[in-house]
C-alpha cells in the first residue's frame, strides 16, 4: 500500500498507517474537489454554491429556511446568509418572508437555478462513472462505511446556535 501516494507527494515512508490513512483522504478529496471545481466554473458557480442548489433542489418546490441549509451542507460555509445573496442575484435562487416571522426567510431554488443544475448533472455522472470503472459497487459501499465511520460520531447540527447567529 502506499505506493501511489508514495510517488505523489515524493516520500519515501509514512510515520504511520495512520499518517497514510489521512494524507491518502487529503489527497482524494484534493483530487475529486478540482475536478468537481472543473465543471462548477464552467457555470459561474462554485462548489458551496452548487451544494446549495443541490440541496434545494432536493426540497423543491419548497424552501429551506438559513439553518437547515446549513446544517444540509457537505462543507459548512461561514457566511450563508451572503452565499444566497450571491445565489439570489444571479437569480438561480429566491427568498420568501414566511407570513409567521417576517424576520424568517425561505430560500427556495428558481427554474434559472434547476437549468443550471440540470446542465451540471452531466458532467456529475460522468464522474461518477469514473469512479465506477475504478471501483467495485462493493469496494464503492465499503469505502462509504469506512468514511461515514471516521466523521459520522462527530457529526451534529446545532440548529439552535446557528439560528441565534
Amino acid at each position: 500500500m502506499g505506493n501511489a501516494l508514495k510517488q505523489r507527494l515524493k516520500q519515501s515512508h509514512f510515520e504511520s498507517e495512520k499518517q497514510e490513512a489521512t494524507l491518502n483522504i487529503l489527497v482524494t478529496a484534493n483530487y475529486l474537489r478540482q475536478y468537481m471545481n472543473s465543471a462548477y466554473t464552467e457555470f459561474d458557480i462554485t462548489h458551496t454554491q452548487y451544494n446549495v442548489l443541490r440541496i434545494l433542489k432536493g426540497i423543491y418546490p419548497q424552501g429551506h429556511p438559513r439553518s437547515e441549509i446549513i446544517c444540509r451542507m457537505i462543507e459548512q460555509a461561514p457566511d450563508v446568509t451572503r452565499l444566497i445573496d450571491r445565489l439570489e442575484k444571479q437569480g438561480l435562487v429566491e427568498r420568501i418572508r414566511t407570513e409567521e416571522d417576517r424576520r424568517l426567510s425561505i430560500a427556495r431554488i428558481t427554474d434559472k437555478g434547476l437549468e443550471v443544475l440540470e446542465k451540471i448533472h452531466p458532467y456529475i455522472d460522468r464522474f461518477d462513472s469514473v469512479i465506477g470503472t475504478r471501483l467495485t459497487p462493493a469496494e464503492c459501499l465499503e469505502l462509504s462505511r469506512l468514511c461515514e465511520k471516521i466523521y459520522s460520531s462527530d457529526e451534529t447540527c446545532n440548529n439552535e446556535k446557528e439560528d441565534q447567529a
